[in-house]
């Protein structure tokens, strides 16, 4: 039996098929304005993610914020909330945050310069001070849960590792209130 004769049509991708891949790669390449504005783009979208990591970052220099509010109007407890604080001081470092050592409190980032933080009114009893932290401590912790979902994995793990240290804060801060 004869073997058909050779086709005339050359091996590999035709050129319509090729312009058709490149138009339908352009379109699904189109969907996305890349604003980042989460309509549209996928959770684990680079955008989302740094957002929500400058988001925390930002959320752990107000808690810094506080700690100093705090420690500044009742010297007294520095033995008890100097470690949370430092904590949430490593806790900004751990989202991006470059803290300068010679003054804790004030940071340098590589993002656009932090906005000065709301002057805290601290209450004038010390329990109700330590109260004060510890719902602050409480609502960013259950903030830092909820963005889980929105993220990839290794930033996940971190705001869950941070939300929950936030939440043993809380603890520690309401403790010997009991």
């Amino acid at each position: 039996m004869p073997y058909p004769p050779p086709s005339r049509v050359p091996p590999g991708p035709r050129r319509r098929s090729l312009l058709a891949s490149v138009a339908g790669g352009a379109l699904l390449v189109g969907c996305s304005d890349g604003s980042g504005s989460g309509e549209g783009g996928t959770s684990g979208s680079p955008s989302v993610a740094q957002r929500v990591r400058v988001q925390a970052a930002r959320d752990s220099r107000g808690l810094v914020g506080r700690y100093d509010a705090v420690l500044a109007a009742h010297p007294t407890l520095a033995e008890r909330v100097g470690p949370l604080r430092a904590a949430a001081l490593r806790h900004a470092e751990a989202f991006g945050e470059r803290v300068s050592p010679a003054s804790p409190g004030a940071s340098r980032s590589a993002s656009p310069t932090p906005e000065p933080s709301p002057s805290v009114a601290v209450p004038a009893a010390e329990g109700d001070a330590l109260a004060q932290l510890a719902a602050a401590e409480r609502e960013l912790a259950d903030r830092r849960a909820e963005a889980l979902l929105d993220v990839p994995g290794e930033l996940a793990r971190l705001l869950a590792s941070v939300a929950a240290a936030g939440a043993a804060h809380a603890y520690l801060l309401t403790e010997r209130a009991r």
